[in-house]
């Protein structure tokens, strides 16, 4: 219970008072309720220009119905979202120019052409010189030699990037993402991985997704939530320290390491070392200080060949069960 307190402690006081002019996304007290259900509960968050922002949380959490209040698909039933500056419900159409939008299931005209579809999306949004604007985005999606290809006869991550460029299309500022992998082959899931990291240098980006590794992959920071609620938000490998409440270094020599457990205990700052398998240890440490020297120094000095040392954190995915398992936990003591 302490890891969850300490967390929302965090979230209330930082993201409060981060809410600037100059954030690209503010969302302070979002909340949507279904009769006595509630699907988001008083979201408060912000995203900076340049970020790219992962919406952490399993099926259910509560991620497509923040993204669709923050894109005016959907009303809040209270709460207060500005997204480039403009109110998503006093002033919807003005914000709306200022979002790209890739919903779970893209949107696509199948019969059409890539070149068409793109063509009629530009014609909607009443764009300016839509066949440069057009050459241009295909450009940034790498879809170029595809041009003429009917949208039917795509692969579902081709169909992904045709999405994205629609997206593109008006240049927004924001590009909101809800789960843009999903569905998609290994290889395809690197190439948006890689091309989401390209858009988030020019603009705003906010994803959602239910896979953790994916969120560590991308993004610069994360929100996770559960039940509608976010239990935390920082970069990754700041939420990795905060929560295991120190640092972990692996270590692999040569050989079966006989006795190398004695020698790494004797290390200032390690508190644990764990033997994995035959030469290799996960080591804990107290956090503040760079334990990895003395390490090797030790290694080396005992006679031992070292193969390897690096350091290690928790993973995304241990970080969320972690933060489920005590809010579960406190539920629980809270109705007891």
């Amino acid at each position: 219970m302490k890891a969850i307190a300490v967390c929302a402690c965090y979230v209330k006081k930082n993201l409060t008072d981060n809410f600037k002019k100059d954030n690209m996304i503010q969302v302070e007290g979002l909340t949507k309720r279904y009769g006595s259900r509630l699907a988001i509960d008083h979201l408060t968050f912000h995203a900076d220009k340049g970020e790219i922002v992962g919406f952490l949380g399993p099926n259910g959490a509560g991620k497509t119905t923040t993204m669709r209040i923050l894109t005016g698909y959907m009303p809040a039933s209270e709460g207060k979202a500005i997204v480039a500056g403009r109110d998503v419900f006093t002033d919807s159409l003005e914000a709306r120019k200022r979002i790209g939008y890739l919903p779970e299931t893209v949107p696509l005209y199948t019969e059409m052409s890539v070149w068409q579809y793109l063509d009629f999306m530009g014609e909607l949004r009443q764009l300016p010189n839509r066949d440069d604007r057009i050459e241009e985005v295909m450009e940034s999606v790498h879809m170029t030699d595809r041009a003429d290809s009917l949208i039917s006869n795509l692969s579902k991550g081709m169909r992904q990037r045709v999405g994205l460029a629609q997206a593109l299309l008006h240049k927004p500022e924001v590009l909101i993402l809800d789960e843009p992998t999903i569905g998609l082959d290994p290889a395809q899931v690197r190439d948006v991985r890689e091309l989401i990291r390209e858009l988030g240098g020019e603009r705003t980006v906010m994803l959602s997704t239910h896979i953790l590794s994916e969120a560590q992959a991308i993004c610069n920071r994360v929100l996770i939530i559960n039940k509608g609620k976010i239990l935390a938000e920082d970069t990754p490998d700041r939420l990795r320290a905060r929560l295991s409440g120190g640092d972990r270094v692996g270590v692999k020599v040569m050989g079966d390491g006989a006795g190398l457990t004695e020698a790494l205990n004797k290390v200032p700052g390690v508190t644990a070392v764990h033997p994995i398998k035959d030469g290799e240890y996960e080591i804990d440490a107290a956090p503040g200080g760079n334990i990895r020297p003395e390490i090797a120094k030790a290694v080396v000095n005992g006679g031992w060949n070292l193969m390897e040392l690096k350091a290690m954190g928790m993973s995304l995915e241990e970080i969320y069960l972690q933060l489920v398992r005590e809010e579960a936990e406190e539920e629980e003591a809270q109705n007891a």
